[in-house]
């Protein structure tokens, strides 16, 4: 173990993210009345090319028009590969008022993209007088970014989370697939005979857990694409919570309520793990580093994984 401890990530719920895009403004208050930890107003994927002007004019009036609560407000930016995204930043920044939260980066490959966006973010914040910095928030979609994971997640003190874009990430690995995440009915193993499909996103997503959690980052789950296909999702975001991610996006208004379900702890799963740190805290008093709890051993490593589900049902009750 390092002698380093592990930074915690900003604390705040981030169960679900709401994406709309910037080009349909009329959806803009209903996001900001739907039950999502954060809304995302998107000028990239979602918007054609020759709706980016009038996309970006929607947003930066939606920020300051719009009552977003107590909601984080992110605007998913166009890729550093297009001739849009620095007019995103500087018209958002200039134009936009202090409400807006985050920025969210597109289809980053390396540490240097978060360079080049947070240099021009510091110059215009720092024209403008901007009092609260701006954070960031970014999207693993491609080989690149996999493999440069872990210095993507060290890449600024701005970075507060970051996603699993499955549809580029599937095209850029090359993956004989066009799902955008959940199972892929050519991915399975035989045994006697019986297919059992495996999932073949995990690996890419533990990676980004493993490196959030290494730099103080949130590491989200990105997009399901089959908004009819409630149980599908529901596995999927059950998956990720168990590999330790803390949310997931919704692309339709219906995948809020599925995904504040799973990222919620339940009432049952809280209880336990106030007695297990009840157990603990008598053993502690006995002198004892380890304890029975239900026919099971627990002992410090359980504080922890017990603290983890407190501290997260904390957090939403207190929002």
């Amino acid at each position: 173990m390092s002698f380093r401890v592990q930074p915690a990530p900003v604390a705040r719920p981030n169960r679900c993210q709401l994406f709309g895009p910037g080009s349909r403004p009329a959806i803009f208050e209903k996001m900001a009345s739907s039950a999502a930890d954060v809304i995302n107003l998107d000028l990239e994927d979602s918007v054609a090319p020759s709706d980016k002007d009038s996309a970006r004019r929607n947003v930066i009036a939606a920020i300051s028009d719009v009552d977003w609560g107590n909601k984080t407000l992110s605007v998913r930016i166009n890729g550093l590969d297009s001739p849009y995204w620095y007019r995103d930043v500087v018209d958002l920044l200039e134009q936009a008022g202090p409400r807006l939260d985050l920025i969210m980066i597109p289809k980053v490959g390396c540490a240097a993209d978060i360079y080049a966006v947070d240099a021009l973010v510091s110059s215009v914040e720092a024209a403008v007088g901007r009092e609260k910095p701006i954070g960031f928030e970014v999207i693993i979609e491609s080989a690149a970014g996999i493999s440069h994971v872990e210095e993507i997640a060290a890449a600024s003190p701005r970075l507060q989370a970051m996603s699993l874009g499955a549809a580029d990430f599937a095209a850029s690995m090359g993956m004989q697939t066009t799902g955008i995440g959940g199972t892929q009915e050519s991915y399975y193993m035989l045994h006697d005979g019986a297919r059992h499909w495996s999932d073949p996103w995990h690996w890419a997503q533990a990676a980004i857990v493993a490196a959030c959690r290494t730099h103080g980052v949130l590491p989200v789950d990105g997009p399901f694409g089959d908004f009819s296909d409630e149980e599908g999702f529901r596995a999927q975001a059950r998956r990720s919570a168990t590999l330790g991610m803390v949310g997931k996006w919704a692309i339709h208004p219906k995948q809020v309520a599925l995904s504040n379900e799973v990222f919620t702890p339940s009432e049952a799963a809280v209880t336990e793990a106030r007695e297990i740190l009840a157990a603990m805290e008598e053993a502690k008093s006995k002198g004892e580093g380890a304890t029975v709890y239900k026919g099971r051993l627990v002992d410090i490593a359980s504080i922890k994984q017990a603290e983890v589900i407190v501290r997260q049902a904390e957090m939403i009750g207190a929002e």
